[in-house]
């Protein structure tokens, strides 16, 4: 329990009046996320639900620095995945609805029970508008096999931050490190084409169960208090 209070505390600027230079859809999401995490945590009512144990990876000026930093078994996991031929890459989501529900499709328990509407729903198409600046964006990524699609990820670009929002990646290729290849693909490109992000984050760190937290940590995650600005 003192590991929650004890945490490396840190400063991230959401920048949302450089939203005024993109379209609308920017502000608003730049503004539900603040909202989000700033209203009061569940249990812990003086706090902010995203505020103390939020994983993050503050990123260096290199994607070399970035594998250069990763546990061996990530990089591994990574080369892995090369050697067998999967490519990361920037994806249109709306070109990938059939395999994006072949991956959702692909178990019905991951770090628990999948909801019916993945599991059996329709994908529905990304209306998201195309960004206009490096500083607010929404973008997806992929790793694909063959023209296939077995993993995939979107990610909320706000100023300082580049956050990990949905991840998923198809069971059957698990094994061979899609999902390790992506998380790394996805450091490289916020480091190379979103010039104002400084820290990478997935999510929480103590709501993840051990798995979880432990394939974080090989990608650079560590817990952090965080101290949101909306800018």
């Amino acid at each position: 329990m003192m590991a929650w209070f004890r945490l490396p505390e840190v400063t991230i600027d959401l920048m949302a009046r450089r939203t005024a230079e993109n379209d609308c859809f920017y502000r608003g999401v730049v503004d539900e996320f603040y909202r989000d995490a700033t209203r009061p945590h569940p249990k812990l009512r003086v706090v902010g639900a995203l505020e103390r144990g939020v994983a993050l990876c503050p990123l260096p000026a290199t994607h070399m620095a970035y594998l250069a930093g990763l546990e061996p078994a990530g990089r591994r996991n990574v080369n892995k995945a090369q050697r067998l031929g999967y490519r990361f890459e920037p994806i249109d989501y709306n070109r990938y609805v059939d395999d994006i529900a072949a991956i959702r499709r692909s178990t019905e328990v991951r770090q628990g029970r999948m909801p019916e509407s993945y599991l059996k729903g329709p994908v529905e198409p990304c209306r998201n508008p195309p960004s206009k600046t490096t500083v607010h964006d929404y973008p997806y990524f992929g790793v694909l096999k063959e023209g296939r699609l077995v993993a995939y990820a979107g990610v909320l670009v706000a100023g300082e931050l580049g956050m990990i929002e949905h991840i998923l990646g198809h069971a059957e290729h698990q094994a061979d490190g899609v999902v390790p290849l992506l998380v790394s693909g996805m450091a490289g490109v916020l480091v190379g084409g979103y010039p104002s992000v400084r820290y990478y984050g997935y999510g929480t760190w103590f709501g993840a169960g051990t798995t979880l937290r432990r394939f974080k940590r090989k990608f650079g995650f560590r817990p952090y208090r965080v101290r949101w600005v909306l800018g």
